[in-house]
């Protein structure tokens, strides 16, 4: 059984970091392309950064470009997600998920995390 758990959310002031943290029971990550999808109250989930599994490349949304970072480390089976200068619009819950060819749309994930809640705040 494939599962993705999130850790490393909290609150933060703005101008703040976090790292979020993605790993698995049951599947290599080195394997597979991940993605970090964002959901804000109301809104609908977005995809943020995705690592892909054949070459590493990363890909950024346009809100995330120079501000956020993804990585893999393959030994600890986990991908990190480093988030620098947050802003209040950050806000939102961030979860990992299985992203075929790092596709960023919602029905062509194959497994989601639970999720793990960032809020920017002052």
């Amino acid at each position: 059984q494939v599962q993705l758990v999130e850790s490393g959310g909290g609150l933060v002031q703005p101008g703040g970091s976090l790292r979020l943290s993605c790993t698995s029971s049951g599947l290599s990550l080195e394997n597979v392309d991940i993605t970090w999808f964002r959901q804000a109250p109301g809104k609908e989930r977005l995809g943020v950064s995705c690592i892909n599994s054949s070459h590493g490349s990363t890909y950024y949304d346009d809100s995330a470009a120079g501000r956020f970072t993804i990585s893999r480390d393959n030994a600890q089976n986990t991908v990190f997600l480093q988030m620098n200068d947050l802003k209040p619009e950050d806000t939102a819950v961030y979860y990992c998920a299985v992203d075929p060819h790092c596709a960023g749309y919602v029905p062509r994930v194959l497994y989601w995390g639970q999720g793990t809640q960032v809020t920017v705040s002052s």
